[in-house]
Protein backbone atom coordinates (compact mmCIF):
# COMPACT_ATOMS: atom_id res chain seq x y z
CA UNK A 1 0.00 0.00 0.00
CA UNK A 2 1.37 3.37 -0.98
CA UNK A 3 2.17 5.85 1.79
CA UNK A 4 -0.28 8.41 0.35
CA UNK A 5 -3.12 5.89 0.44
CA UNK A 6 -2.26 4.90 4.01
CA UNK A 7 -2.12 8.52 5.12
CA UNK A 8 -5.47 9.20 3.43
CA UNK A 9 -7.00 6.25 5.24
CA UNK A 10 -5.52 7.39 8.55
CA UNK A 11 -7.00 10.86 8.10
CA UNK A 12 -10.37 9.41 7.12
CA UNK A 13 -10.39 7.35 10.28
CA UNK A 14 -9.62 10.52 12.24
CA UNK A 15 -13.20 11.78 11.68
CA UNK A 16 -14.37 12.67 15.22
CA UNK A 17 -17.89 11.63 14.28
CA UNK A 18 -16.68 8.02 14.13
CA UNK A 19 -13.74 8.02 16.58
CA UNK A 20 -14.61 8.62 20.26
CA UNK A 21 -12.44 11.22 21.97
CA UNK A 22 -11.52 8.82 24.75
CA UNK A 23 -10.65 5.92 22.44
CA UNK A 24 -7.18 4.49 22.90
CA UNK A 25 -4.81 4.00 19.98
CA UNK A 26 -4.45 0.46 18.74
CA UNK A 27 -1.24 -1.38 17.92
CA UNK A 28 -1.16 -0.06 14.37
CA UNK A 29 -1.59 3.54 15.46
CA UNK A 30 1.10 3.29 18.11
CA UNK A 31 3.61 1.72 15.76
CA UNK A 32 2.77 4.34 13.13
CA UNK A 33 3.16 7.18 15.62
CA UNK A 34 6.54 5.89 16.76
CA UNK A 35 7.79 5.67 13.18
CA UNK A 36 6.53 9.14 12.35
CA UNK A 37 8.31 10.60 15.37
CA UNK A 38 11.57 8.75 15.37
CA UNK A 39 12.48 7.80 11.86
CA UNK A 40 11.85 8.85 8.30
CA UNK A 41 13.07 7.08 5.18
CA UNK A 42 15.05 9.68 3.26
CA UNK A 43 13.58 12.84 4.91
CA UNK A 44 12.79 15.65 2.51
CA UNK A 45 14.46 19.05 2.80
CA UNK A 46 11.29 20.69 4.11
CA UNK A 47 10.89 18.33 7.03
CA UNK A 48 13.00 15.50 8.51
CA UNK A 49 9.86 14.12 10.16
CA UNK A 50 7.87 12.17 7.58
CA UNK A 51 5.44 9.29 7.50
CA UNK A 52 7.01 5.92 6.92
CA UNK A 53 4.49 3.10 6.94
CA UNK A 54 6.38 -0.13 7.43
CA UNK A 55 4.56 -2.20 10.05
CA UNK A 56 1.76 -3.49 7.83
CA UNK A 57 -0.58 -3.46 10.84
CA UNK A 58 -4.15 -2.65 9.86
CA UNK A 59 -6.69 -0.21 11.29
CA UNK A 60 -4.78 2.92 12.35
CA UNK A 61 -6.76 4.95 14.88
CA UNK A 62 -7.04 8.73 14.74
CA UNK A 63 -5.93 9.43 18.29
CA UNK A 64 -2.33 8.37 17.65
CA UNK A 65 -2.23 9.14 13.96
CA UNK A 66 -2.92 12.80 14.62
CA UNK A 67 -1.15 13.07 17.98
CA UNK A 68 2.12 13.79 16.21
CA UNK A 69 0.64 17.12 15.08
CA UNK A 70 1.80 18.52 18.42
CA UNK A 71 5.34 18.21 17.12
CA UNK A 72 4.78 20.94 14.56
CA UNK A 73 2.09 23.36 15.88
CA UNK A 74 1.52 26.64 14.10
CA UNK A 75 3.32 29.61 15.58
CA UNK A 76 6.82 30.78 16.26
CA UNK A 77 7.66 28.93 19.47
CA UNK A 78 10.74 26.72 19.44
CA UNK A 79 10.42 23.40 21.24
CA UNK A 80 13.03 22.13 23.65
CA UNK A 81 14.38 18.66 22.89
CA UNK A 82 16.79 16.27 24.64
CA UNK A 83 20.39 17.39 24.86
CA UNK A 84 22.71 15.77 22.28
CA UNK A 85 25.05 13.10 23.60
CA UNK A 86 28.69 13.99 24.19
CA UNK A 87 31.49 12.06 22.50
CA UNK A 88 35.29 12.20 22.74
CA UNK A 89 38.39 10.46 21.33
CA UNK A 90 36.87 9.69 17.96
CA UNK A 91 39.42 7.28 16.49
CA UNK A 92 38.28 5.85 13.16
CA UNK A 93 35.27 3.95 11.86
CA UNK A 94 37.50 0.91 11.37
CA UNK A 95 38.73 1.12 14.99
CA UNK A 96 35.18 1.29 16.37
CA UNK A 97 33.90 -1.60 14.26
CA UNK A 98 36.97 -3.76 14.92
CA UNK A 99 36.57 -3.29 18.68
CA UNK A 100 32.88 -4.17 18.40
CA UNK A 101 33.71 -7.33 16.43
CA UNK A 102 36.12 -8.41 19.16
CA UNK A 103 33.62 -7.68 21.94
CA UNK A 104 30.87 -9.60 20.13
CA UNK A 105 33.17 -12.62 19.93
CA UNK A 106 33.49 -12.90 23.70
CA UNK A 107 30.36 -11.30 25.15
CA UNK A 108 27.26 -13.26 26.10
CA UNK A 109 24.35 -13.03 23.70
CA UNK A 110 21.20 -14.84 22.56
CA UNK A 111 21.79 -18.38 21.32
CA UNK A 112 19.35 -17.76 18.45
CA UNK A 113 17.44 -14.78 17.08
CA UNK A 114 14.35 -13.90 19.10
CA UNK A 115 11.04 -12.45 17.89
CA UNK A 116 10.92 -10.05 20.81
CA UNK A 117 12.45 -6.63 21.42
CA UNK A 118 12.65 -4.40 24.50
CA UNK A 119 13.42 -0.79 23.72
CA UNK A 120 13.37 2.68 25.23
CA UNK A 121 12.18 5.64 23.22
CA UNK A 122 10.39 8.92 23.86
CA UNK A 123 7.28 10.90 23.06
CA UNK A 124 7.52 14.68 22.80
CA UNK A 125 4.67 16.65 24.37
CA UNK A 126 4.40 20.30 23.25
CA UNK A 127 1.69 22.79 24.26
CA UNK A 128 1.18 25.16 21.34
CA UNK A 129 -0.58 27.72 23.55
CA UNK A 130 1.94 27.94 26.40
CA UNK A 131 5.04 26.76 24.49
CA UNK A 132 5.72 24.35 27.38
CA UNK A 133 7.27 21.03 26.45
CA UNK A 134 8.27 17.85 28.22
CA UNK A 135 10.03 14.70 27.07
CA UNK A 136 8.18 11.55 28.07
CA UNK A 137 10.30 8.39 27.75
CA UNK A 138 8.52 5.14 26.97
CA UNK A 139 9.63 1.55 27.52
CA UNK A 140 8.25 -0.74 24.85
CA UNK A 141 8.17 -4.51 24.55
CA UNK A 142 6.97 -6.11 21.32
CA UNK A 143 6.82 -9.87 20.89
CA UNK A 144 5.42 -11.75 17.91
CA UNK A 145 4.92 -15.22 16.52
CA UNK A 146 5.39 -16.90 13.12
CA UNK A 147 1.64 -16.52 12.51
CA UNK A 148 2.17 -12.73 12.82
CA UNK A 149 0.28 -12.44 16.07
CA UNK A 150 1.90 -10.73 19.02
CA UNK A 151 1.71 -8.36 21.93
CA UNK A 152 2.73 -4.74 22.38
CA UNK A 153 3.27 -3.33 25.87
CA UNK A 154 4.29 0.24 26.71
CA UNK A 155 5.35 1.43 30.17
CA UNK A 156 5.54 5.17 30.77
CA UNK A 157 8.85 6.69 31.82
CA UNK A 158 9.37 9.67 34.10
CA UNK A 159 8.71 12.89 32.15
CA UNK A 160 11.32 15.64 32.30
CA UNK A 161 11.79 19.20 31.14
CA UNK A 162 14.26 19.15 28.22
CA UNK A 163 15.48 22.62 29.29
CA UNK A 164 16.54 21.24 32.68
CA UNK A 165 20.27 20.52 32.43
CA UNK A 166 20.20 18.23 35.46
CA UNK A 167 17.40 16.15 33.97
CA UNK A 168 19.38 15.82 30.77
CA UNK A 169 22.51 14.50 32.47
CA UNK A 170 23.36 10.83 32.85
CA UNK A 171 20.73 8.13 32.57
CA UNK A 172 17.52 9.86 31.53
CA UNK A 173 15.13 6.95 31.16
CA UNK A 174 13.48 5.71 34.34
CA UNK A 175 10.24 3.77 34.56
CA UNK A 176 7.09 4.90 36.39
CA UNK A 177 5.84 1.33 36.36
CA UNK A 178 2.59 2.53 34.79
CA UNK A 179 1.47 0.42 31.84
CA UNK A 180 -0.13 2.78 29.33
CA UNK A 181 -0.66 0.21 26.58
CA UNK A 182 -1.10 -3.55 26.58
CA UNK A 183 -2.40 -4.70 23.22
CA UNK A 184 -2.76 -8.08 21.63
CA UNK A 185 -1.95 -8.21 17.92
CA UNK A 186 -4.15 -10.65 16.04
CA UNK A 187 -2.72 -13.32 13.78
CA UNK A 188 -1.68 -11.88 10.45
CA UNK A 189 -1.56 -8.27 11.66
CA UNK A 190 2.12 -7.91 12.51
CA UNK A 191 3.91 -6.69 9.41
CA UNK A 192 7.40 -7.96 8.66
CA UNK A 193 9.31 -8.82 5.46
CA UNK A 194 11.18 -11.63 7.26
CA UNK A 195 9.08 -14.10 9.22
CA UNK A 196 11.91 -16.61 9.68
CA UNK A 197 15.33 -15.03 10.12
CA UNK A 198 18.09 -17.10 8.50
CA UNK A 199 21.48 -18.00 9.92
CA UNK A 200 24.54 -15.88 10.55
CA UNK A 201 26.41 -16.04 7.26
CA UNK A 202 27.13 -12.83 5.38
CA UNK A 203 24.85 -13.79 2.49
CA UNK A 204 21.96 -14.64 4.82
CA UNK A 205 22.22 -11.38 6.76
CA UNK A 206 22.63 -9.41 3.53
CA UNK A 207 19.43 -11.03 2.25
CA UNK A 208 17.63 -9.99 5.43
CA UNK A 209 18.90 -6.42 5.10
CA UNK A 210 17.73 -6.37 1.50
CA UNK A 211 14.27 -7.53 2.58
CA UNK A 212 14.21 -4.62 5.00
CA UNK A 213 14.97 -2.15 2.22
CA UNK A 214 18.72 -2.20 1.63
CA UNK A 215 19.42 -1.07 -1.97
CA UNK A 216 22.22 -2.25 -4.23
CA UNK A 217 25.49 -0.39 -3.65
CA UNK A 218 24.28 0.98 -0.30
CA UNK A 219 25.70 3.91 1.61
CA UNK A 220 26.40 3.70 5.33
CA UNK A 221 23.09 5.51 5.87
CA UNK A 222 21.27 2.78 3.92
CA UNK A 223 22.91 0.02 5.97
CA UNK A 224 22.08 1.74 9.25
CA UNK A 225 18.45 2.28 8.18
CA UNK A 226 17.92 -1.35 7.22
CA UNK A 227 19.85 -2.73 10.20
CA UNK A 228 17.86 -0.70 12.70
CA UNK A 229 14.61 -1.74 10.99
CA UNK A 230 15.58 -5.36 11.69
CA UNK A 231 16.42 -4.51 15.30
CA UNK A 232 12.95 -3.08 15.81
CA UNK A 233 11.56 -6.59 15.27
CA UNK A 234 14.33 -9.04 16.14
CA UNK A 235 16.83 -9.50 18.96
CA UNK A 236 19.80 -10.89 17.03
CA UNK A 237 22.63 -13.19 18.01
CA UNK A 238 26.12 -11.75 18.40
CA UNK A 239 27.25 -13.52 15.23
CA UNK A 240 24.44 -11.89 13.26
CA UNK A 241 25.32 -8.47 14.65
CA UNK A 242 28.93 -9.08 13.60
CA UNK A 243 27.72 -9.55 10.04
CA UNK A 244 25.62 -6.36 10.21
CA UNK A 245 28.67 -4.37 11.30
CA UNK A 246 30.90 -6.06 8.71
CA UNK A 247 28.48 -5.00 5.96
CA UNK A 248 28.43 -1.48 7.42
CA UNK A 249 32.24 -1.39 7.31
CA UNK A 250 32.11 -1.94 3.54
CA UNK A 251 29.82 1.04 2.93
CA UNK A 252 30.90 4.67 2.59
CA UNK A 253 29.63 7.65 4.53
CA UNK A 254 29.98 6.81 8.24
CA UNK A 255 31.79 9.30 10.47
CA UNK A 256 33.35 8.31 13.83
CA UNK A 257 32.22 10.24 16.90
CA UNK A 258 34.14 8.28 19.54
CA UNK A 259 33.20 7.24 23.05
CA UNK A 260 30.22 8.48 25.03
CA UNK A 261 27.39 7.50 27.36
CA UNK A 262 23.87 6.76 26.14
CA UNK A 263 20.59 7.73 27.82
CA UNK A 264 20.57 4.55 29.89
CA UNK A 265 24.02 5.33 31.28
CA UNK A 266 25.81 2.73 29.13
CA UNK A 267 29.26 3.21 27.61
CA UNK A 268 28.93 3.42 23.84
CA UNK A 269 30.78 4.36 20.67
CA UNK A 270 29.03 6.52 18.10
CA UNK A 271 28.98 6.45 14.30
CA UNK A 272 27.25 9.27 12.41
CA UNK A 273 25.53 8.94 9.02
CA UNK A 274 23.77 11.66 7.00
CA UNK A 275 20.40 11.36 5.29
CA UNK A 276 20.55 11.60 1.48
CA UNK A 277 19.40 15.24 1.44
CA UNK A 278 21.52 16.28 4.44
CA UNK A 279 18.37 17.26 6.34
CA UNK A 280 19.07 14.90 9.24
CA UNK A 281 21.83 12.83 10.81
CA UNK A 282 21.54 9.47 12.53
CA UNK A 283 23.96 8.36 15.24
CA UNK A 284 24.37 4.61 15.64
CA UNK A 285 25.33 3.60 19.19
CA UNK A 286 27.46 0.50 19.74
CA UNK A 287 28.05 -0.90 23.21
CA UNK A 288 31.65 -0.70 24.38
CA UNK A 289 30.97 -3.68 26.66
CA UNK A 290 29.24 -6.12 24.31
CA UNK A 291 29.84 -4.74 20.81
CA UNK A 292 26.10 -4.91 20.13
CA UNK A 293 24.12 -2.15 18.43
CA UNK A 294 22.19 -0.61 21.31
CA UNK A 295 20.72 2.63 19.98
CA UNK A 296 19.96 5.09 17.20
CA UNK A 297 19.43 8.86 17.53
CA UNK A 298 18.26 11.34 14.91
CA UNK A 299 19.22 15.03 14.75
CA UNK A 300 17.55 17.63 12.56
CA UNK A 301 20.10 19.55 10.50
CA UNK A 302 17.68 22.17 9.19
CA UNK A 303 15.64 24.81 11.00
CA UNK A 304 11.99 23.80 10.88
CA UNK A 305 10.72 26.67 13.05
CA UNK A 306 9.37 24.62 15.95
CA UNK A 307 12.31 22.22 15.67
CA UNK A 308 15.58 24.11 15.34
CA UNK A 309 18.67 22.86 13.54
CA UNK A 310 20.78 20.64 15.80
CA UNK A 311 17.76 19.35 17.77
CA UNK A 312 17.42 15.71 18.74
CA UNK A 313 14.10 14.65 17.23
CA UNK A 314 14.13 10.97 18.16
CA UNK A 315 16.02 8.23 19.89
CA UNK A 316 15.56 4.51 20.43
CA UNK A 317 17.66 2.18 22.55
CA UNK A 318 17.77 -1.61 22.46
CA UNK A 319 19.04 -4.37 24.75
CA UNK A 320 17.10 -2.74 27.60
CA UNK A 321 17.31 -4.68 30.87
CA UNK A 322 14.10 -6.48 31.69
CA UNK A 323 14.11 -4.97 35.19
CA UNK A 324 13.75 -1.46 33.76
CA UNK A 325 10.57 -2.34 31.85
CA UNK A 326 8.35 -2.77 34.90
Amino acid sequence: MAESAVLERMLTEADPARTPRDSKPDAAALMTRDRIIRKASGPRRRSPIAVRWATGLAGAAAAAALAVAVLVPHGGAVAGTPRPLDFADAGSVADILEAAHTDLSVAAGPAEPIRSVRSATWAFHFDGDTADSVVVPELTTVSWEPDLSGRLTIVAGEAYDPADAAANAGAEVTSTGVVTTDLLIKAGEFGTPVVDLPGDSRDEILAALTAFGLPEEPTAYDVVSSATAILEQWTLTNAQEQQLLAILSEAKGAQPLGAGTDRLGRAVSGLRVLSPDDAAADVLLISEDTGRIVGIERTSLVDEGVISAGSIISYRMWDVDEGLVE
